[in-house]
């Protein structure tokens, strides 16, 4: 997501290091680079053009401070500006009222039913809350079952009934909430067009009946200009209080994000950024635009670190680093956190300058770290604790043990050697780092 549109400016600003001070002739080729960069990303032209005129005269008239190069000025321009773009502030989702309902929208085939299991799961963890998900797709029957499927795997309760009025199924739901003390309502809406005049009148008579506190617009983020459109014709007949984007994994140029709250004024709440259960982050603008801009995103790294890893373990572990005595056993607790993350390339991602150490390229095999669990778990306790014991009859049957070759077994114990060697030296201050 905005890989090459970030790549693009950042190369843009690169350009004018080394100069004195910004004029408007040496910073003329960067903002041609920039408004490229942007069209190319399907980024509204109005919003390019705006963009654009804004850099340019904050940078004519800024006072280039003795702290910073006229570069650095500029990429600081640059990123308030893509911040104030994005909306500037974070918008949360209402999660005080008790209960809070919310009700998914948009166009057939957005996600709504994934992304309704996503929010349920994610009120669930970091709010405590207890969802329920309204089934209210009466015209796809295999949207019930998906939602039923979804609600099964997170343990999370779906109502739907048959033969009944969506306004009705909705009421019905709304009691069987107020039965079993479920706090947050997910409304999973069909899909339908903005234009579809007799399908956004059963959303506006659920409004009318329940007055949802959140109405939420899922669109796919790779849709392009045509998205503005789309949000600007739910909006007229809901009234909106934000949306989420969806699909902005893998290789979705995300324009839609950089125009959607310029142009409409509504909010970006979510972005859905893998298909499983937890690829649902909050929308923070500024770390956006740090993503955007190769400086990285560690409160996002942070927060999932947070969500999945045990506290008290990695500080227990973290002090055996630091008094040498981390083992094996050690390290594949370790690795088994780390799997809880996701993807190990969707985390490395996030890390500062990663575009330009080639980071976002990197693709982890989930086969190679379950080649490793294999081999530590085929050794005995005292072997992950005392690695030094392993000669070649205990590797051999390590190897067998596990299914893999004794080249890696002996690969494994070396990488492991050379990390626990950085760590002390890192702890003694002797390692140099290269910056």
């Amino acid at each position: 997501m905005f890989e090459y549109m970030g790549d693009r400016i950042s190369n843009a600003i690169k350009n004018i290091r080394g100069m004195g001070k910004i004029t408007e002739e040496n910073i003329s080729d960067a903002m041609r680079e920039i408004r490229m960069a942007l069209l190319e990303a399907d980024v509204n032209y109005q919003v390019v053009k705006e963009f654009v005129a804004d850099v340019k005269e904050k940078a004519l008239n800024a006072e280039v401070e003795k702290s910073l190069k006229p570069d650095e000025l500029f990429l600081k321009i640059v990123k308030d500006e893509l911040v104030s773009l994005l909306g500037g502030d974070y918008v949360p989702l209402e999660v005080d009222k008790k209960p809070t309902i919310l009700m998914l929208v948009g166009l057939q085939g957005s996600g709504k039913t994934t992304t309704a299991g996503k929010l349920s799961n994610y009120l669930r963890k970091k709010h405590a809350k207890k969802p329920l998900l309204i089934a209210v797709d009466i015209y796809r029957p295999a949207a019930i079952d998906q939602l039923k499927t979804i609600g099964k795997e997170l343990n999370v309760p779906v109502f739907s009934e048959e033969n009944k009025r969506v306004v009705e199924i909705v009421e019905d739901g709304l009691n069987y909430a107020k039965e079993n003390n479920n706090d947050y309502i997910i409304i999973d809406t069909a899909g339908r067009l903005q234009i579809d005049e007799t399908l956004m009148q059963e959303l506006k008579d659920i409004d009318a009946t329940v007055h949802p506190d959140e109405k939420i617009l899922v669109i796919d983020g790779s849709m392009g200009q045509d998205a503005i459109n789309v949000i600007t014709g739910f909006n007229d007949s809901l009234t909106l209080t934000g949306c989420i984007l969806t699909k902005l994994d893998g290789n979705t140029k995300g324009g839609v994000a950089l125009s959607v709250r310029h142009l409409t004024h509504i909010p970006i709440k979510f972005v859905g950024n893998s298909e499983k259960m937890d690829g649902l982050s909050e929308f923070y603008p500024e770390r956006m635009a740090e993503r955007i801009l190769d400086m990285g995103d560690i409160l996002e790294i942070v927060s999932k670190v947070e969500d999945v890893i045990d506290e008290d373990e990695a500080k227990r572990q973290a002090m055996k680093m630091k008094k040498g005595t981390f083992d094996l056993e050690d390290f594949l607790g370790t690795l088994k956190q780390i799997k809880k993350l996701g993807p190990l390339e969707n985390i490395l991602k996030m890390l500062p300058q990663a575009r330009k150490m080639g980071l976002n390229n990197v693709s982890i095999d989930p086969k190679d770290l379950a080649h490793v669990e294999a081999i530590i778990q085929s050794m005995t306790p005292y072997e992950r604790r005392h690695p030094e014991i392993l000669k070649a009859t205990r590797k051999q049957r390590i190897a067998k043990g596990s299914g893999r070759s004794v080249e890696e077994v002996n690969r494994l114990l070396k990488q492991f050697e050379m990390m626990k060697d950085m760590m002390k030296k890192l702890n003694s201050g002797n390692l140099k780092m290269p910056f």
